[in-house]
């Protein structure tokens, strides 16, 4: 896992620049009451992410991006904020591949 020189907290835990996350989280209000800072703190630092979003949550979950002070189109357009639906990570033939979502690189979507 690369490493930076930024000092990142999250949900109270320095990340001492090992800034990448995977979290699973029950609601999405849970979910960005938990990362809300870290993605804006990463964006406003330049950096880029991938977020693998529900298809039927797309849209409320990028609102609240915008609501929590992240330019969602300008991002995009600047193809550093990538949002994949769920199903192209995970989820092959109706059922969990371990080994795709392992092997997956969601650069090439």
């Amino acid at each position: 896992m690369a490493t930076n020189e930024h000092s990142v907290e999250l949900a109270g835990v320095n990340l001492a620049g090992q800034n990448h996350v995977c979290a699973f989280f029950n609601t999405m209000d849970e979910e960005h009451r938990v990362l809300r800072s870290f993605y804006k703190g990463g964006f406003d630092r330049g950096e880029k992410a991938t977020h693998i979003v529900d298809s039927e949550n797309r849209g409320a979950y990028l609102n609240r991006l915008t609501d929590a002070g992240v330019n969602v189109h300008e991002l995009m357009d600047a193809g550093r904020l990538e949002e994949l639906p769920r199903t192209d990570m995970y989820v092959r033939d109706h059922r969990f591949d371990q080994d795709a979502a392992a092997k997956a690189d969601p650069r090439k979507h």
